[in-house]
C-alpha cells in the first residue's frame, strides 16, 4: 500500500480537454455540490462538464469553474482504491484549499458545496484586478535567480501588484489592472513553447491580494454558520501550516479559510515542502480537472532535492520506472491509484 498526500488542484484546472470527464463516473460526493446548483436553479456540475462545446464564459468563469474543480476532484477521489492508496495528508492550490476541507472533513461535504460555491458567486459579474504568470525556472526546472530578482523588485515597486501564489517554479502575480500593465512592461519577456511571459490568466480576479479583502469580510458574515470540525486527515495550508486531527482549533481554522486565505500570499511552494519533510509520502495524487500543477509540481520536488531529483530529466525519468506524481487524469497513472 502506498501512503500518498493529495493535493487537490485550484480553479483554472479545467480545460477544453476536460469536457466529459464526468461520464460514466459514479459518485456520492459529487450530489452535494449538483444539489445546491439545482436548487439555485443553476447548470450542475454533471451539467457543465456534459457541456457539447468547452466555452472560456461558461467553464473559465469563477462562478463555475470553483465548483466544476471541486466537484471532479471529489468525484476523482471517490474512485481511489483503499487497499492501494492510504492518505497521510491533504493539501490543495488556492481554491483547493475549500476542496480539500471537504475531503479531509473539516467541513461536511455540503458545507464544502457551500463554501465553494458562495465563494465562486462572488466572482460573478466582479471580475477585481487579476493574475499574471512569469516562470522562474530554466528548461530543466531549475531555478533561474535572476528571474526570481526580477519579480521581487517588480513587487517592491509596483503600487497594488502583490505576490498571488508562490507556485513552485511559476510567479503568480496579482494587482490591479495599472499594477499588471506596468509588471507586463516591467518584467523581461520569455518564450517557452508556444506561450509568451508574462502570460495575462483569462476571468481571474486579483486573488490572495489585499484586493479580495472585500470578498473575506463578506464570506465572514455568509459563512457564519458553516459547521467546522477538527479533520480526519492532517491539512497543510498555502503558508504551510498543519491541521491536525484531534487538536485544530475549528474557530482558527475557520478564520484562516475565510480571512488570510482570501487576501494573503498562497506559497503553495512552502505548503508542499512542508508536507513532503513532515509526512514523507511515497507519491502525490493529484486529482483532476486536468494535471496543469503537474509542472508545479515537479519543480518543487526538484527545488527540494526529494529522493535525489534535481532536474527534469531526472524527474520524467522517475515517472516513467515508479511514478512519485500519480495524476487522475492520466489512464495509466490513474490505473496504479484507483479501482
Amino acid at each position: 500500500m502506498k501512503r500518498a498526500l493529495i493535493l487537490c488542484p485550484g480553479r483554472g484546472s479545467y480545460s477544453r480537454n476536460d469536457l466529459g470527464t464526468l461520464d460514466g463516473l459514479v459518485s456520492e460526493s459529487l450530489k452535494p455540490f449538483d444539489d445546491i446548483r439545482a436548487s439555485a436553479g443553476r447548470k450542475t456540475v454533471r451539467e457543465l462538464d456534459a457541456a457539447e462545446r468547452f466555452s472560456a464564459r461558461q467553464h473559465i468563469a469563477g462562478e463555475n469553474a470553483s465548483i466544476l474543480t471541486a466537484g471532479i476532484t471529489l468525484a476523482d477521489l471517490d474512485q481511489l482504491d483503499a487497499e492501494r492508496i492510504r492518505p497521510v495528508a491533504v493539501c490543495g492550490n488556492s481554491m483547493g484549499w475549500y476542496t480539500a476541507l471537504g475531503f479531509a472533513g473539516a467541513l461536511s461535504l455540503p458545507d464544502c458545496a457551500r463554501l465553494v460555491e458562495t465563494m465562486g458567486q462572488y466572482q460573478a459579474g466582479n471580475v477585481i484586478g487579476g493574475q499574471i504568470v512569469y516562470p522562474l525556472t530554466d528548461a530543466q526546472w531549475r531555478m533561474v535567480p535572476s528571474r526570481l530578482a526580477a519579480v521581487e523588485a517588480a513587487v517592491a515597486a509596483i503600487t497594488d501588484l502583490s505576490w498571488s501564489i508562490r507556485l513552485g517554479g511559476q510567479a503568480v502575480l496579482a494587482g490591479t489592472e495599472a499594477a499588471l500593465a506596468e509588471a507586463i512592461a516591467r518584467l523581461p519577456a520569455l518564450t517557452v513553447g508556444s506561450y509568451t511571459y508574462p502570460l495575462r490568466l483569462p476571468l481571474h480576479s486579483a486573488f490572495h491580494t489585499p484586493l479580495l479583502a472585500g470578498a473575506s469580510q463578506r464570506a465572514h458574515t455568509d459563512l457564519a454558520d458553516l459547521d467546522w470540525r477538527t479533520p480526519r486527515l492532517p491539512l497543510v495550508d498555502g503558508t504551510g501550516n498543519i491541521w491536525r486531527p484531534r487538536h485544530a482549533d475549528t474557530e482558527e481554522l475557520a478564520g484562516y479559510t475565510l480571512g488570510e486565505q482570501v487576501f494573503g500570499t498562497y506559497d503553495f511552494t512552502t505548503m508542499l515542502k512542508t508536507a513532503l519533510r513532515e509526512y514523507a509520502p511515497d507519491c502525490i495524487i493529484l486529482p483532476g480537472p486536468g494535471s496543469s500543477l503537474g509542472g508545479a509540481i515537479a519543480q518543487t520536488l526538484i527545488s527540494e532535492g526529494w529522493q535525489g531529483l534535481d532536474s527534469k530529466d531526472a524527474f520524467t525519468a522517475r515517472q516513467a520506472s515508479d511514478p512519485i506524481l500519480i495524476s487522475l487524469r492520466w489512464p495509466d497513472q490513474r490505473a496504479l491509484a484507483c479501482r
